[in-house]
């Protein structure tokens, strides 16, 4: 592969790993989570200013806990020389499944109840008594309980993307970002004592509905390509 080309493979695979996040970010569960979360946050800070630093906290913590999660992750399978080995010679084979198993979660071919994702009445009492630092911890603690789509999202195409690009830090960051965009968004309208913070949940849940879809779409193409390309050698 030449520079020009690496690059530009490196480039698409950022790319993707940004539109991941930002899908992760705005899907149903982890929206409501977001605005619940940087609104009650917002209540007790007091000020725009700290209410829109307390929703920076945030975002930082939801991305630290995936830069941290999916680097251990990638790391790890990247550290062992068998399981390396074993990747890199059968990655291309175990998208294909994983592609389409992703893309049904997205056009909710497959629905799970998802978890309860709330903390506990004595975590809250913890994470107010920090004051606006609460808000770095509350968002690792919130990024790390996975909605069925989301955790489709992360555990099945960021971590292979980042296998397959050997990348246990770039991509994770990249897609790390990419969840914290829409809740900054959020903390900015919070700050700004706007009242069309409910307007935009709306608006970014109605996005997320034909966005989700036509990723899902695309990714159930790659995903029977992949398949039949490397699994079942037809193409």
């Amino acid at each position: 592969m030449t520079q020009d080309a690496a690059s530009i493979s490196r480039l698409a695979a950022a790319s993707a790993a940004l539109w991941l996040g930002i899908l992760t970010s705005i899907s149903p569960c982890p929206l409501a989570t977001n605005v619940a979360a940087v609104s009650f946050i917002g209540r007790r800070v007091g000020s725009p200013r700290r209410v829109f630093l307390s929703g920076v906290l945030y975002a930082l913590g939801r991305s630290l806990a995936y830069l941290g999660l999916a680097g251990l992750l990638v790391a790890s399978a990247l550290s062992v020389p068998e399981v390396s080995m074993f990747l890199q010679r059968s990655m291309n084979k175990l998208l294909g499944p994983l592609l389409v198993l992703v893309a049904m979660f997205l056009l909710d071919l497959i629905s799970l109840s998802p978890p309860g994702s709330s903390p506990s009445e004595s975590m809250q009492r913890r994470l107010d008594a920090l004051g606006l630092w609460g808000a770095l911890p509350l968002g690792m603690l919130l990024a790390l309980t996975f909605c069925p789509v989301s955790a489709a999202l992360f555990f099945g195409s960021l971590v292979p993307l980042s296998v397959k690009a050997h990348s246990s830090v770039l991509l994770p960051g990249v897609y790390g970002l990419g969840t914290a965009l829409p809740a900054l968004v959020f903390a900015g309208l919070v700050a700004a004592g706007t009242r069309s913070v409910s307007k935009a949940f709306h608006a970014l849940t109605s996005v997320e509905w034909w966005a989700r879809r036509l990723t899902g779409i695309v990714f159930l193409g790659i995903g029977f390509y992949y398949s039949l390309k490397f699994v079942f050698g037809v193409l």
